[in-house]
């Protein structure tokens, strides 16, 4: 892998320098440090055969009065020959490495995705988790704390809406909560700061991220030895800070750090999220009820987006009747945007959890409305989607996109917010433009902005290529993100397209894309050009006998009416 040992940094070669400047002269860095490997037990992985422990890292690597903070490691060893360590990030920002690597052995499809000849390595970066330092950030005692703060806002049940959000009656009654919110918010800033992790906010955020994985490939390989890395989702926005290798699921950095984040996230994000909920609507037609019980026989997908409507509707109106019911058109927005993400599930996301849910939604239409059966299907579905219900709120991805975000302004209210947002649907995306309540929208409030953060250039040459990966339909980081990266690196990367559904390539088996990866990480070879596509094996049946070459092949050319 000779190629790959140069530490390439996707736009910015200065922050690179820095970075192995600041290695060199200062054991701060992590130079110096080591990681104790033990049992992940005490992490609460009782798995064998991977290794856990704690690295320490400085809290601010230009201050070091500024004191040591800690992130904790998991490693997976190399199957094969050992030719060195692949970093993964799961992406988030927020999420967890160790339980990500752990969960439905994740590790083992990182060891065959690498070729067993690596050690794989995660970590739970700052401001996640319970071990490392800092850690998880909340900013209420208890669920029920939150719960009771925002009673009676949209903050638990999301924003009543349907269609293109044209209804006067639900204008009006969002923009009556703007200065509820507005106080709302305000005051959870300041809750946020005067919390336990509060001291240690500006010390959260992606460059300190990008500093403590330099400093872990330091003490795990060598000082400047190469960094492999593979990241997903907003993992490739670490990588666009930092990069060796593989990003899949690209997150444009380009226009994230072009405006506040809180107006600027999720238009490019949902760029292509009703798609997906038209992939979804198409495969369940075509499976028929015999493979997908929320439809009928015979429904084409304009039939069963049609009925899907009526059942948002009906929410929509129960919960504007009685805002307690357990299912809201909002919350069932949220919990429907959550399924886009993982098209291997959407069978028995289909099957098994929204029959039970829609039924549940006509009998808050009589008044029927039965809290313990929409708990259980509730529960049924963030088991399916991988979402855990916690016993408080975490604030973490909050903390890492406010941190990384240009200063606010202090022009932007929730008013501001609320037309964004009403915009957004119109716009961009009629089915989840109007998902409330989202990370980004507490940026205009935060309390801090991290200690360093980097904002561009995105063009610089790199010493050696990086392989961009995009689907052609993903939920929230768009093809279209993918693209704009390559594009900025020119001769520098190399664009691949998969021409699946879903966010990033990891739920859709592809031979192409696995030998492209095998290649790059064997040699270092890429495709020429930006225009490789690869397909979604058509072995991997997304409901019975449907595939997603089948799916695509029968969606529309201009997308659903709404």
């Amino acid at each position: 892998m000779k190629q790959l040992t140069t530490i390439a940094l996707a736009a910015f070669s200065g922050f690179a320098t820095d970075v192995q400047a600041t290695s060199a002269a200062n054991g701060t860095t992590g130079n110096t440090m080591s990681v104790q490997w033990g049992s992940c037990e005490p992490f609460g992985y009782p798995n064998t055969t991977l290794s856990c422990g704690l690295f320490a890292v400085p809290l601010d690597y230009h201050d070091p009065s500024a004191g040591n903070g800690r992130i904790a490691v998991i490693k997976a060893n190399a199957t094969g020959e050992r030719q060195g360590t692949f970093f993964f990030n799961p992406g988030g920002p927020g999420g967890s490495g160790l339980s990500n690597l752990v969960e439905g052995d994740f590790y083992e499809t990182l060891l065959n995705f690498t070729g067993g000849n690596y050690d794989v390595v995660s970590w739970d970066p700052r401001g996640v988790g319970a071990f490392s330092i800092p850690g998880e950030v909340h900013c209420f005692g208890s669920l029920e704390e939150y719960n009771a703060f925002f009673n009676g806002t949209i903050e638990p049940t999301g924003i009543e809406m349907y269609g293109t959000f044209t209804d006067e009656s639900d204008l009006r009654d969002l923009y009556a909560q703007a200065d509820t919110m507005e106080q709302k918010y305000t005051e959870v800033g300041k809750m946020c700061a005067e919390h336990a992790e509060g001291k240690h906010l500006r010390y959260v955020g992606t460059a300190a991220t990008a500093r403590d994985m330099v400093a872990l490939a330091d003490a795990l390989e060598g000082p400047g030895k190469p960094i492999n890395y593979y990241g997903i989702s907003y993992g490739t926005f670490l990588g666009a800070w930092f990069v060796n290798i593989i990003l899949d699921g690209v997150l444009d950095p380009i226009a994230f750090g072009e405006k506040e984040i809180a107006i600027g996230w999720n238009k490019p994000a949902l760029h292509d999220a009703d798609r997906l909920y038209e992939a979804f609507i198409t495969g369940c037609a075509l499976a028929g009820p015999e493979g997908c019980a929320i439809t009928t026989k015979g429904q084409t997908p304009l039939d069963l987006h049609e009925s899907f409507q009526a059942v948002l509707k009906t929410a929509h109106d129960a919960a504007v009747r009685d805002p307690t019911v357990p299912y809201t058109s909002g919350t069932l927005r949220d919990l429907l945007y959550s399924t886009m993400y993982w098209p291997n599930q959407w069978n028995a996301v289909t099957n098994e959890a929204m029959p039970a849910i829609f039924t549940q939604v006509a009998q808050e239409a009589q008044g029927l409305a039965n809290a313990t059966t929409a708990k259980r299907a509730d529960t049924e579905l963030r088991s399916l989607l991988r979402r855990a219900e916690n016993e408080t709120r975490s604030y973490t991805t909050s903390a890492v996109l406010c941190a990384d975000s240009v200063d606010s302004t202090g022009t932007l209210n929730m008013t501001d917010l609320f037309a964004h947002v009403v915009e957004t649907s119109r716009d961009v995306s009629h089915m989840f433009g109007a998902f409330w309540p989202f990370h980004t929208y507490y940026c205009n409030y935060w309390p801090a902005r991290s200690v360093e953060r980097y904002t561009g250039a995105f063009d610089k040459t790199l010493a050696n290529p990086i392989l961009v990966i995009g689907n052609t339909y993903d939920p929230v980081t768009p093809y279209s993100g993918a693209k704009a990266l390559a594009d900025a690196l020119g001769e520098s990367a190399a664009l691949v397209r998969l021409n699946g559904l879903g966010h990033t390539t990891l739920p859709s088996p592809s031979a192409c894309i696995q030998g492209i990866v095998d290649a790059y990480i064997a040699s270092g070879t890429l495709p020429e050009g930006d225009d490789t596509v690869c397909e979604v094996e058509d072995s991997f049946e997304i409901w019975p006998g449907v595939t997603t070459r089948m799916i695509l092949g029968n969606m529309t050319e201009t997308g659903l009416p709404f």
